[in-house]
């Protein structure tokens, strides 16, 4: 009896074990689902502004198309500003008259290159930029001229192939974040004749480090030119680094010499390959496809003229180029022969740009791909459809950060591979890259960066992400202030202050144009009253734009915030003895392009008063970035 029952009792007492570890597990279950969904609406509140950035840079491209023309019949200082931005016009240099004449000091303590360059420069370098060493500018553009000697007789399109004791490795998108590549060299090997690597574009832009890694991929380009294989991205694009960051990184790093690397840079771009093909059977290029997309006639397009992929090529023939996109491109009765061939260039300029921007969906089809504003999305019928036409098995691209480094789409035939972890945020995904090998499936070998020396937990992380995310939006919100409190009071007719949940993410919606799940989002943005009412201006109680002149109106403050971004890209393109000033005529002349093309509805009066006010010395000039400067949100708590 005895023994009995102390058998029923342990028994009893296992069994409450049991059911306690379950309903812990089952609570731990649930709290990680909560972070995780909490970690995906701020992974979407990023995605959606950064589109949105790029919809707004798409939108500065046609003002400059606009630009040309109405400055097609000009004067000469005009002229000379149209050809900046629009020809690729850099002539060709000895290499005395701007490498030589630079002198490598005797106090530069950074790697040393010797050309030609073999191996060791490649391992000198990257010891070098371990130490945080600069680059001394004689050589960054002496690799830069070397470099583009290499890429100018490759073609458009490259063809390798794997074997069975060779794979090849296949990185996504960068952008200047150099530990990553440390980390991916350190796991994978640096490239050599036996461990080949495809670099899948955007190297550069948003990261510290984008000269960093474009002198290591270049230099071992050129020590490695058959087993080291470039795409161009989106983002080697001039006009796309002076939003993004590389333009500054390399004004800062290298204050005297900068406009020259700026220069052949330009020209760097334009000569980069576009597209891969392995084995004859998988595509990688950046972007995507489009249902026009035509791999034959991407084999053939003259890649360097493409100085910017932004901006429809321009001929030597101003007036036809300018008649030809009046007439949307189409083919007209007594077209010259000139403007057939600039029809022709403008076709492939469409083609490169769907493969730079485009993007996957599961929706059948090809439609615009407004988000971005550039490029379209492709369903799988699309994929399928181009890769049976022209043989091919699997597209491999870039270009979308996908929170585990990686993403396999249209039933297997399309992966999207991104190789800069913490790409927001710390925390926020991993990094990856994809092995293939001949006659197998793609391996995914997984990272993500860190620094800490203590992990931190899930909810930590979330929180540092989630922060960041609505700050970013809140930034984005207090820039549109005016706009939102004339949809809140659309709704709210007692002039309460207050409106629904409902009427709150509609008016949210339809001035922000974000597609956010703006009523989940609401507890981070609003106050809610006990009825469940939203307190709107309590969407701003946080935040504010600081004004450089106390007298200016909200309004203008707002738009000047709004478009900060863009008006700095085209001063710095106006400014092209590159002193950080503009006159203050120079400014009224843009502003009314500027306001012309955006259909910004504010009185030219009131900005000419700004302007005179922000030359302080009056000289005449305007210091543009600490003009725009000034405009920026202040965070109240961070003030506090």
């Amino acid at each position: 009896m005895g023994c009995g029952s102390s058998i029923a009792k342990k028994h009893r007492g296992s069994d409450k074990a049991i059911k306690a570890a379950m309903i812990i597990q089952n609570w731990y279950r649930s709290y990680s689902a909560r972070l995780k969904v909490r970690q995906r609406y701020a992974l979407t509140i990023f995605q959606s502004i950064e589109y949105a950035n790029e919809q707004g840079q798409m939108q500065l491209s046609s003002f400059f198309t606009f630009m040309l023309e109405n400055y097609a019949k000009a004067n000469e200082k005009e002229r000379e500003l149209v050809t900046r931005i629009f020809c690729n016009d850099l002539q060709e240099k000895d290499r005395e008259d701007y490498v030589k004449m630079i002198n490598v000091p005797e106090s530069y303590t950074g790697p040393r290159l010797q050309f030609p360059l073999t191996f060791t420069d490649i391992d000198l370098l990257i010891e070098g930029f371990k130490q945080q060493k600069i680059l001394h500018a004689h050589y960054v553009l002496a690799v830069l001229f070397e470099a583009k000697k290499v890429l100018m007789q490759m073609p458009n399109v490259s063809h390798i192939k794997t074997f069975p004791t060779r794979e090849i490795t296949v990185c996504g998108d960068l952008h200047g974040k150099l530990d990553d590549l440390f980390l991916i060299f350190y796991k994978n090997g640096l490239p050599s004749e036996e461990n080949p690597y495809v670099f899948n574009g955007d190297f550069v832009d948003r990261g510290r480090n984008s000269i960093e890694i474009l002198m290591i991929l270049l230099v071992t380009l050129l020590v490695y030119p058959n087993d080291l294989h470039l795409n161009r991205g989106n983002h080697e694009d001039f006009l796309m680094n002076l939003r993004y960051g590389f333009t500054k990184e390399i004004m800062t790093k290298y204050k005297l010499y900068g406009g020259k690397i700026l220069k052949i840079l330009e020209e760097v771009y334009t000569w980069l390959p576009i597209a891969t093909v392995v084995d004859n059977e998988i595509l990688i290029l950046h972007g995507g496809l489009s249902e026009s997309t035509d791999l034959n006639l991407l084999h053939r397009i003259e890649r360097q003229k493409m100085k910017s992929v932004l901006i429809p090529p321009i001929s030597s023939d101003e007036n036809a180029m300018i008649n030809l996109r009046k007439n949307k491109g189409g083919v007209r009765k007594g077209m010259t022969s000139v403007a057939l061939s600039e029809q022709l260039l403008q076709h492939e300029w469409e083609q490169l740009v769907d493969i730079l921007w485009s993007d996957p969906r599961g929706k059948r089809g090809c439609y615009p791909n407004k988000s971005r504003g550039g490029g379209c999305y492709f369903g799988p019928d699309v994929t399928s459809k181009i890769l049976n036409k022209y043989h091919l098995k699997l597209l491999v691209r870039s270009h979308e950060c996908k929170p585990e480094g990686y993403e396999v789409c249209h039933d297997g035939k399309v992966i999207t591979v991104f190789s800069a972890s913490n790409y927001y945020e710390e925390g926020s995904n991993r990094g990856a890259y994809i092995k293939l090998r001949h006659c197998m499936g793609p391996r995914f070998i997984q990272y993500q960066v860190t620094k800490s020396t203590c992990p931190r937990t899930l909810y930590q992380r979330v929180n540092t992400i989630e922060g960041s995310a609505i700050r970013m939006l809140k930034e984005r919100m207090i820039a549109r202030k005016t706009d939102l409190v004339h949809a809140f009071e659309a709704h709210d007719h007692t002039k309460s202050g207050k409106v629904s949940l409902g009427q709150w993410a509609f008016s949210m919606e339809s001035v922000m144009e974000l597609n956010l799940p703006w009523r989940s989002l609401s507890a981070h943005l609003v106050n809610t009253d006990k009825d469940g009412k939203i307190n709107y201006m309590s969407s701003f109680e946080d935040v504010l734009i600081q004004k450089p002149v106390k007298e200016v109106q909200s309004s203008i403050i707002e738009t000047l915030c709004r478009y900060r971004s863009d008006l700095k890209i085209i001063f710095n393109v106006i400014d092209t003895d590159q002193s950080g000033l503009i006159s203050v005529e120079e400014f009224r002349d843009m502003w009314k392009l500027f306001k012309t093309h955006y259909s910004v509805h504010v009185d030219d009066s009131q900005v000419d008063d700004l302007a005179n006010k922000m030359d302080l010395n009056k000289d005449g000039s305007i210091d543009f970035n600490e003009f725009l400067k000034a405009f920026h949100v202040v965070h109240k708590l961070d003030t506090q």
